[in-house]
């Protein structure tokens, strides 16, 4: 079975707690992804995605202008690079989340998608 490492997307898309929801989900379709990961001081303080977008939206008319700190998943589980791709589609199939920040001890190496690991069965079967 394949490792994290092998199929996440090292390329982090990152944001500050500070940013509002309307700038997060404009650096999200710039760079045409699903999550941001929120960084303050350089760690990793939350993770930030479509998902909180609507969640938001649906929540207060004016959601656009509001932090992403109001809104992201806080302290989000983490996988390390060595996991397998398995033990990953696990985390999340039982978490109910599409996005997982990896972590290389205290350092964020990554992040991989439902969709990633879903390749990664299909190309071992």
């Amino acid at each position: 079975m394949a490792a994290i490492r092998e199929v996440m997307s090292e390329g982090l898309v990152t944001v500050e707690p500070t940013a509002t929801v309307a700038e997060a989900a404009t650096v999200m379709g710039e760079r045409r992804v699903g999550c941001v990961l929120v960084m303050d001081g350089g760690a990793l303080a939350g993770i930030f995605t479509e998902r909180d977008i609507v969640r938001a939206l649906a929540a207060h008319f004016d959601a656009a202008g509001h932090p992403v700190e109001s809104w992201m998943t806080r302290n989000p589980i983490t996988i390390a690079p060595d996991a397998t791709t398995g033990d990953g589609l696990d985390l999340m199939l039982t978490g109910g989340f599409r996005h997982l920040p990896v972590t290389d001890g205290d350092q964020l190496v990554g992040v991989v998608s439902i969709r990633d690991l879903s390749g990664a069965a299909t190309d071992r079967g």
